[in-house]
C-alpha cells in the first residue's frame, strides 16, 4: 500500500480539491473505508475528487493486470486499473480492440464503466457498457460481489454510468472486437456550414462505423458550424501496412500558459488555421489508430495551455431527428454568449444505453472546451436552461458547474437510479465532490 502525497487532486479540467490517492496492487484492500475510487484522473470536472471532509481516495492504476482472455470469444477479464492504452498495446497486434474507444487512451476499464463511455461508433455499437459482461465490486459495506445482466442486475445497470457511486469496481469482464488489422482507413471532408454538416454526418453514419466532426463554433452567418467531418473503419489486411503501427512521438507542454493567451481572437485564429489547412475538400488513406482515436494524447499535459484557472468542458446531447433547428439554436446561443472554445466536437448518437444514468441518447452531442473565467458558471447555466427546454442532458464525466436543481429537471431517470443506490449503500458512504454538488449528498 502506498500513498501519493499530493496536497491536492484535480480533474483534467484542472479543478483542484484537497486530497490524496491511496495506491495498491491489491485494489480490494485499498478501497476499504474509502468513499471513492479514482482511475487516471481524466474526468474533466469533480467526479473523481473526494467529497468535502474526506482526504483519501483509492487509486486503481497499480491494479492493472490481465486476469483471463479467450481468443476464441474475445472475452477479456482484467483489473479495473487496466488502461485503454495498455489494452491497445497488447491486443491490437493480436487482432482485437476495445469495442468502444474514447478520445483519450489514458482511461481505465473501471473509469470506462463508471462513465459508460462512448466513442466514434456509438451509432453502431452503443456505449462501453453494452459490451460489459460482468463486474466484480466492493460494496460500501465491504462485501465483495459479482454483478451482471442476470445477477444483481439492478446494481449492474446502476453502475454503468453511475460515476463510481454504487460500489468500487474491482474487475471488469468485457467482450473485445475482432479487427482485420490494427490500422484505420480514414476519410476527412471539409464542410462549409452547419446544415450541410448535419446532413453529411447522418449520411456518413449509414456507411461508416466511426464518425465525428470538429466544428468552428465561433463563426456566424451562413458559415456557422463549418468544420471537418472525419469517418473511418478498421482497414482490411490487403489495405494495411504489413507492420504494426509504430509508437507515436509525444510532445510535452512544459509550463502553464498565461491565462490571457486563450481569448476570442486567438480562438478565431486557431479555428481559421485548422479549417484552412484542410486544403483539399476530401482526404483519404491509411491512418495510425492513435492518430484517429486519440489525437490529443500526442500532446502530453495539453490541459496546461488553459493556465492555472483551467477550463470547463461542456458536453451535452441535444435531441435531434430530421429537424436541425435545435442544434442551430444551440450554436446561435453559444455564439451570442461569446463563448470561446478551441475544441468543439459534434457527434451523432444512436440508441440510449442500458445504464440508468448513461449519457448518450438519440440526438446530437456537442462538446466544448471553455476557459474558466468569471461568469463561466452563468454561461453553463444558460446552456443548461436551453438543454432543459429541448429535453437534452449533460455528461457527468465532463461536468463541473451544473446545479443540482437543473440536473434534477434534465434527468428524469435520477430517482430510479437513486433508489438502487440507496438499496446498496443505505448509509451513503460512497460519494464524490460531484455527488455532493449535484445530488445533495451530505458528508
Amino acid at each position: 500500500m502506498s500513498v501519493r502525497h499530493q496536497s491536492t487532486l484535480s480533474g483534467w479540467g484542472r479543478l483542484p480539491a484537497p486530497g490524496r490517492e491511496v495506491l495498491s496492487e491489491d485494489l480490494e484492500k485499498a478501497v476499504r473505508g474509502r468513499s471513492l475510487t479514482r482511475g487516471l484522473g481524466r474526468s474533466y470536472g469533480d467526479s473523481s475528487l473526494p467529497p468535502p471532509g474526506k482526504v483519501d481516495v483509492a487509486g486503481s492504476m497499480l491494479a492493472d493486470r490481465i486476469l483471463a482472455f479467450d481468443p476464441q470469444t474475445g472475452v477479456l477479464l482484467a483489473e479495473a486499473g487496466f488502461s485503454l492504452g495498455a489494452l491497445n498495446q497488447v491486443f491490437w497486434p493480436q487482432g482485437f480492440a476495445s469495442p468502444v474507444s474514447t478520445g483519450t487512451q489514458y482511461v481505465t476499464l473501471g473509469g470506462m464503466v463508471a462513465a459508460d463511455v462512448h466513442g466514434k461508433n456509438h451509432h453502431r455499437v452503443g456505449t462501453f457498457g453494452a459490451h460489459v459482461r460482468r463486474l466484480k465490486m466492493s460494496l460500501a459495506g465491504g462485501e465483495v460481489v459479482w454483478c451482471s445482466r442476470q445477477q444483481k442486475s439492478d446494481l449492474f445497470f446502476a453502475t454503468l454510468g453511475g460515476m463510481g457511486l454504487t460500489g468500487h469496481i474491482l474487475e471488469v469482464e468485457v467482450g473485445l472486437e475482432s479487427i482485420p488489422s490494427p490500422w484505420i482507413w480514414a476519410e476527412s471532408e471539409r464542410i462549409p456550414s452547419l446544415d450541410r454538416f448535419l446532413i453529411a454526418l447522418k449520411e456518413a453514419a449509414e456507411e461508416w462505423p466511426f464518425t465525428v466532426g470538429w466544428i468552428d463554433c465561433l463563426k456566424r452567418g451562413r458559415h456557422m458550424g463549418r468544420g471537418i467531418l472525419m469517418r473511418g473503419r478498421w482497414a482490411e489486411k490487403d489495405e494495411a501496412p504489413v507492420d504494426s503501427p509504430p509508437a507515436k512521438r509525444r510532445f510535452t507542454v512544459p509550463v502553464e500558459a498565461p491565462s490571457w493567451v486563450l481569448n476570442r481572437l486567438s480562438a478565431r485564429a486557431f479555428n481559421a488555421v485548422y479549417y484552412g489547412k484542410h486544403v483539399r475538400r476530401q482526404i483519404r488513406g491509411i491512418a495510425h489508430p492513435e492518430t484517429f482515436f486519440h489525437p490529443l494524447d500526442f500532446v502530453v499535459g495539453w490541459n496546461k495551455i488553459y493556465g492555472s484557472r483551467g477550463f470547463v468542458q461542456y458536453a451535452c446531447v441535444i435531441p435531434y431527428g430530421d429537424d436541425p433547428r435545435p442544434v442551430r439554436q444551440f450554436l446561435d446561443l453559444l455564439t451570442g454568449l461569446k463563448v470561446t472554445s478551441f475544441l468543439s466536437v459534434l457527434k451523432d448518437f444512436g440508441a440510449e444505453g442500458d445504464g440508468l444514468l448513461s449519457f448518450p441518447r438519440p440526438g446530437m452531442s456537442i462538446c466544448l472546451d471553455i476557459p474558466a473565467r468569471p461568469g463561466t458558471a452563468d454561461t453553463v447555466a444558460t446552456l443548461d436552461d436551453f438543454l432543459i427546454s429541448c429535453g437534452g442532458r449533460i455528461y457527468l464525466a465532463k461536468d463541473s458547474c451544473t446545479t443540482a436543481e437543473r440536473f434534477r429537471v434534465m434527468e428524469p431517470r435520477l430517482e430510479a437510479w437513486q433508489a438502487v443506490r440507496r438499496k446498496w449503500d443505505p448509509q451513503q458512504r460512497l460519494a464524490s465532490a460531484q455527488s455532493v454538488r449535484l445530488l445533495g449528498d451530505i458528508r
